[in-house]
């Protein structure tokens, strides 16, 4: 949350390419090959309708290498064996889908994968199509320049970083060093230009903000050591009798089960179901372990385990100690087991089980058997948990709350939470951005495709598209449902452009827009046809990085491969075009504001501005350049000004003062502070340390930053450029913290945080730079928490949390001498925001924010308000800075009301300003 990064270099912009950037040629046998996109000559992104005849080979694999190096006019592949690892085969009937991973001098890409589909009939293989991304333009080298060990260290500083940007998670303390934890999975070539050599990393642990599960994914620059990517793991539910095998009649029947104990419960709605249980003779009871469904390996169960008190942060991607399945004294499970939702859990998880086995032939969520664990009862902190996911190895079900009954209640849940496993085992979509969008989408339909046939609901039913609606205790479905792919949502006038730092880049935002158009394709052509399309999309055409594009081009051929005629075909065609899923649809979204620079695709970088100039990070287009800092005029006249040094480090969070730029400079040795005069001259090293925060400001001849030491210990730091060796600490102990540090006419504000007699004490600070004195403008409430800051000639302006949690913070202001306290945007009431940054002017403070209880909305996102003086000067008209959708984020006041922002509206992140506020927005 209020993370900056708009565009994820390449591994963002993949997502967003067009897949067919021209008409599909016609092979030589008379199929047809769509183009890959991107200037080197790629490799076909689809080539189907052909028959050529593989040549022999001893695995599935083999023959598909040997096929593309046969071709290589065709598929511009240079060395198949080499580059390209085998990733798995699905089998189905005579039917063969070999996926093959990509890799750079033996080091995995990124979304790099392409698949061969064949056919097997007497020992041979025909190749009936190929689809998917190979990177041509790759060049970068693979020697690291740093190790797992600073990798790890690199990361957990980002996500620490990332989650403490949103300040209400409360202060840091003597523990924040051991909230979180890395574990190094080797380097990975992130696509995209010539490519960047990263660590993969995966930090675990326990987010600041009551304990909610930390499980992210980043990737470390393997040379300079800047995170250039960063991703939840967790793939969450919310930001989210056909079909019955043998073993499932059996169960449902209330017959004993093949080698299986008959059990029964009551699921949360009141309805008797049977269960296939079995004793466990350690325990003298029955448990919730099904061997009855997974006959491939006799050691693979079905089961469903109770939380036991743990925490959802403890469930992610861990397997604690203490999980015990979920028992009962006789097969007759009774109302505990009702109440934590383990009945419905084990129930639906059959249930979805069986929908895979017997529509698919599918054997297990990874195609191979594996044993399904579902964990119920989970809560937050010990606080109800109304949510669910998959962390990669099990799902865990929140424990509900008042109005929600536990998560595992709803099967459409359940499959959604199942599907995930699914997805991750075959296409692998990774989960942010569009790719991650659809991600969600194929969770939810499967998810409500599942329960639409369990319960028999028709597909005209206008509640068959509502996911979560059975959740309630209270609420009508469409009340309770989190959505509807029913509600028509589109490119055009939904889509809302974010940073991965928001929903992971708008996984469940934008998830309905895909999700609806399958829903409706389902409608048209009927369940039975529509969900295998799907599953062959998924399983044989989609691949980790693709977006809506390539989605709607891999269902569109599955359909083909399926046989579906004319009528058909145009109604998946028609469903697409319906939700604004075409080629080239995202330059179709347009903003209100000007654009000062363009796809900055830069990650974790801030903006500054003043004295009529602006300051901004900025890497290549396709994001694999190291970035650069660059800065240009306001109103966007003149040319822009490299101010950076080409030299291989990250240069990020510029500020200026209209004369001096200053920046930090990321390396594998360390951070380093930089400053350049904007008229020209040498960049000077002011400062070099362990890790910075994004806090940076100038004002004539003082520089302030915001610093760190191991562990997260934040301090502030500032000096003057004239004796930059004399620099003046606060904070970065144990015990004490300092943080949020702005500077402006001589002075500098920040917020301070210590231990005094075994309690903590914060206050805002104000230090008149030229004396030394500090004024202490307020000390919070005990359990307050204290945001960013700002300054002008007259007032000071910060953000706090006083009532704690509530999803609304406000914006303070106060004279320089700490008189004159006056909320401006108050933390309660109907004008209440949560506030997340502050950024002044002369004439006008402005502050991003997002509304409360905002949903899955455009209202949701942050956008930009700013308070301009009305006829009694007293600083309290409040308007929207801009009316554009999507994400507006790192605001920086420049002269008179303009301000200078990163928008992602056109689902990349451009630096925009506008002069004056736009209005109401209505």
């Amino acid at each position: 949350m209020g993370a900056t990064a708009l565009v994820v270099s390449a591994a963002a912009a993949a997502p967003a390419a067009p897949a067919a950037a021209t008409a599909p040629a016609t092979t030589a046998d008379g199929g047809s090959a769509t183009p890959g996109p991107g200037a080197d000559p790629a490799p076909p992104a689809l080539v189907d309708g052909i028959r050529e005849q593989a040549p022999e080979a001893r695995t599935a694999a083999d023959a598909a290498r040997a096929h593309l190096a046969a071709r290589k006019d065709r598929y511009r592949i240079a060395d198949p064996e080499r580059d390209l690892r085998a990733a798995g085969t699905l089998t189905s009937g005579g039917r063969e889908t070999v996926r093959l991973q990509q890799t750079h001098h033996g080091i995995p890409v990124l979304g790099g994968q392409y698949l061969v589909r064949m056919e097997r009939h007497d020992g041979r293989r025909t190749v009936t199509g190929t689809s998917g991304r190979y990177f041509t333009g790759l060049r970068t080298g693979t020697t690291a320049g740093i190790d797992d060990t600073l990798a790890v260290e690199r990361a957990v500083d980002a996500v620490r970083r990332d989650l403490a940007r949103d300040f209400t998670a409360g202060p840091d303390d003597e523990d924040a060093d051991t909230a979180l934890t890395g574990t190094a999975h080797g380097l990975v070539v992130i696509p995209g230009g010539p490519g960047v050599l990263t660590r993969h990393i995966t930090v675990r642990g326990t987010g600041p903000a009551g304990g909610e599960p930390v499980l992210r994914e980043v990737y470390i620059d393997a040379r300079a050591g800047y995170p250039v990517l960063q991703y939840s793991g967790i793939r969450t539910f919310t930001a989210p009798a056909t079909g019955q095998g043998p073993a499932a009649r059996a169960a449902l029947t209330g017959e004993p089960a093949p080698d299986g104990t008959p059990g029964s419960g009551v699921r949360l709605d009141g309805t008797a179901v049977q269960l296939a249980v079995t004793h466990d003779d350690t325990r003298d009871a029955y448990v919730l372990r099904d061997r009855t469904r997974i006959q491939s390996d006799p050691d693979h169960v079905l089961a469903t385990w109770d939380a036991g008190g743990h925490w959802a942060s403890d469930l992610s991607g861990a397997w604690p100690d203490d999980l015990r399945e979920v028992a009962s004294p006789t097969p007759e499970f009774g109302t505990e087991a009702t109440r934590s939702g383990a009945v419905d859990a084990h129930w639906g998880a059959g249930q979805v089980y069986d929908y895979l086995r017997t529509k698919f032939g599918r054997d297990s969520l990874d195609g191979h058997g594996m044993s399904v664990n579902s964990v119920v009862g989970a809560t937050d902190y010990g606080q109800p948990y109304v949510n669910a996911f998959w962390d990669g190895q099990k799902m865990v079900y929140g424990s509900g709350d008042e109005e929600y009954r536990p998560l595992s209640a709803a099967l459409d849940v359940v499959g959604h939470e199942m599907t995930h496993a699914v997805v991750s085992a075959s296409a692998d979509l990774v989960y942010a951005g569009q790719s991650g969008a659809m991600n969600e989408a194929i969770a939810d339909y499967f998810g409500n495709a599942i329960e639409a046939d369990v319960r028999r609901l028709p597909m005209d039913d206008p509640d068959s598209g509502l996911v979560g609606e059975t959740l309630c205790r209270t609420k009508d479905p469409r009340g309770c449902a989190f959505r509807d792919l029913n509600d028509g949502r589109t490119t055009a006038g939904s889509f809302l452009g974010v940073g991965f730092g928001t929903d992971n880049g708008g996984v469940h935002l934008n998830s309905t827009i895909f999700a609806g158009a399958l829903w409706d394709i389902r409608e048209e052509i009927g369940p039975e046809l529509a969900d295998a399309v799907v599953y062959k999309a998924l399983t044989e055409y989609l691949t980790p990085l693709d977006g809506f594009t390539q989605g709607r081009d891999a269902v569109l051929a599955a359909a083909k491969q399926l046989g579906a005629g004319g009528r058909a075909l145009t109604a998946v065609r028609k469903a697409f075009t319906a939700h604004g899923i075409v080629p080239h649809w995202e330059k179709a979204l347009g903003i209100d504001s000007d654009v000062l620079l363009p796809r900055v695709t830069t990650y974790d970088s801030h903006l500054g501005a003043g004295g009529g100039w602006w300051a901004a990070a900025r890497s290549d287009e396709s994001g694999s350049e190291p970035y650069s800092v660059w800065a240009g005029r306001t109103d966007g006249k003149g040319q822009l000004k490299l101010m950076s040094p080409n030299d291989g480090r990250y240069h990020v969070n510029p500020a200026t003062d209209g004369k001096t730029v200053v920046w930090q400079a990321h390396g594998s040795a360390g951070v380093d502070i930089l400053a350049r005069p904007l008229a020209g001259g040498p960049v000077r090293t002011l400062w070099h340390g362990r890790g910075a925060g994004s806090a940076l400001g100038v004002d004539g001849d003082t520089v302030t930053f915001a610093y760190y030491n191991h562990g997260g210990r934040a301090g502030v730091a500032y000096l003057s450029l004239k004796d930059p060796a004399n620099v003046v600490t606060i904070g970065g102990g144990t015990y004490h913290r300092a943080t949020f540090p702005a500077v402006g006419h001589g002075r500098i504000v920040y917020q301070d945080r210590q231990r005094v007699r075994a309690a903590y004490e914060s206050t805002t600070r104000l230090i008149d730079v030229a004396t030394g004195e500090e004024t202490v403008l307020q000390k919070a409430e005990a359990d307050a928490t204290l945001g960013p800051t700002a300054i002008t000639a007259d007032h000071v302006y910060w953000l706090l949390d006083a009532v704690g949690q509530n999803g609304t913070t406000a914006l303070r202001r106060a004279a320089l001498d700490g008189s004159d306290v006056t909320d401006l945007s108050p933390e309660s009431g109907p004008d209440a925001l949560n506030v997340s940054e502050v950024t002044a002017g002369a004439d006008a403070v402005t502050m991003v924010a997002r509304t409360p209880d905002g949903g899955i909305s455009n209202a949701a996102l942050s956008k930009l308000w700013q308070f301009t003086p009305d006829h009694k000067g007293d600083g309290t008209r409040r308007a929207r800075v801009s009316c554009n959708r999507g994400e507006q984020l790192s605001a920086a006041a420049a002269d008179g009301t303009r301000v200078v922002w990163l928008d992602a509206t056109t689902g990349t992140g451009d630096v925009v300003t506008r002069a004056r506020p736009s209005g109401t927005c209505a």
